[in-house]
């Protein structure tokens, strides 16, 4: 059940059935330090904090800005409305693929804190387990193409719930020690109709594996290509 928690410019949106920690501290990384939850993080924009909840590890985000307007504001966004925010809009979108069956990361709770007419954002997800990305993954032997038909099939699952993601790249497709394929990372993506942006969806995909070859940084063949695609027709 999704609740609403508002304090003066504060409000969190959260599962009740995921978060059993009081909603009000669980955005504080102190917080979890004196718990000695936290298990590790991982650098992009900002860090990513993995922390050990009473119930299942999860993912901590604060939201930052991007390229040469990010340098010159990191962190705030124009405020025009709590649905319009970027921590409300992801956790309803990984809510609505979660009931669709898309494997993406469960969403727990999200809080946006205004500033005269800005906010800053946070998010929190329970952490895909034991899961590396496939840049990683790809020069082991571990990458079959049952795996490609796999993140086929799971790409089409997004697809059909007509979910459009915008930064859709080999880096934010997982894969776990039980052989099941994650899609990560929706912020700024979107639901769409129709069915023409799937292929120019799928075409981003390609680009990001091409560039990552040509550097060579995995080990991928025209084939494993083929069997991606395979595996998402399989499941039209």
């Amino acid at each position: 059940m999704l609740k609403t928690l508002t304090q003066q410019a504060q409000t969190i949106l959260y599962d009740e059935s995921q978060l059993q920690d009081d909603p009000q501290h669980v955005f504080n990384i102190d917080y979890w330090r004196e718990k000695s939850a936290i298990i590790g993080s991982a650098t992009g924009r900002g860090t990513t904090w993995f922390l050990q909840a009473s119930n299942q590890q999860l993912a901590l985000r604060h939201y930052y800005r991007g390229g040469l307007f990010g340098k010159l504001i990191k962190q705030y966004y124009l405020f025009t409305g709590l649905e319009n925010t970027r921590p409300f809009k992801e956790f309803r979108l990984l809510k609505h693929l979660t009931e669709a069956g898309v494997n993406v990361p469960t969403p727990v709770a999200a809080k946006v804190t205004r500033f005269l007419g800005c906010y800053q954002g946070d998010l929190l997800t329970a952490r895909v387990p034991n899961a590396a990305d496939m840049i990683d993954i790809l020069n082991t032997d571990r990458v079959t193409q049952t795996h490609w038909e796999m993140i086929g099939r799971e790409i089409q699952k997004m697809h059909r719930a007509q979910v459009c993601h915008t930064d859709l790249n080999i880096k934010n497709i997982l894969l776990d020690d039980k052989e099941n394929v994650w899609i990560i990372d929706f912020d700024k993506c979107q639901t769409r109709k129709g069915e023409a942006w799937k292929a120019a969806n799928l075409a981003r995909l390609k680009r990001s594996l091409d560039k990552q070859q040509r550097k060579g940084a995995i080990s991928y063949q025209a084939s494993d290509w083929q069997a991606l695609l395979a595996g998402y027709d399989q499941s039209q």
